[in-house]
């Protein structure tokens, strides 16, 4: 589990990551140039964030071994726009994702 995991105190658990979403700079709503390009456009696009922490994955069929996970901390992921829960720990908000909802690993 990462230091940050560990500070706010979220233990994912089976194929479940905590992710924190990233904001619109880092996300890249606002052009190099200083535009901020509109809502209207990037609502459309699907979620993105930082991976913090990661479950153990989940259990085969059988129930005897775990399933490695294909994220890791530190990862930047795109995500399903409705596919997570959102918590809120000291005014800080987190995602937890369902490691199916991750669609793709960034750089």
């Amino acid at each position: 589990m990462s230091a940050d995991a560990k500070k706010v105190g979220i233990t994912p658990l089976h194929d479940r990551v905590v992710v924190r979403p990233l904001t619109e700079e880092e996300m890249g709503t606002t052009s190099a140039s200083g535009i901020i390009i509109p809502d209207t456009v990037s609502k459309e696009k699907p979620e993105q964030g930082e991976v913090i922490a990661v479950g153990q994955g989940k259990w085969d069929e059988d129930g005897e071994r775990r399933i490695p996970m294909d994220v890791k901390v530190g990862d930047r992921v795109v995500f399903a726009k409705y596919g997570y829960d959102e918590v809120t720990v000291d005014k800080e908000k987190f995602y937890i994702v369902g490691e199916q909802s991750i669609l793709a690993i960034l750089g």
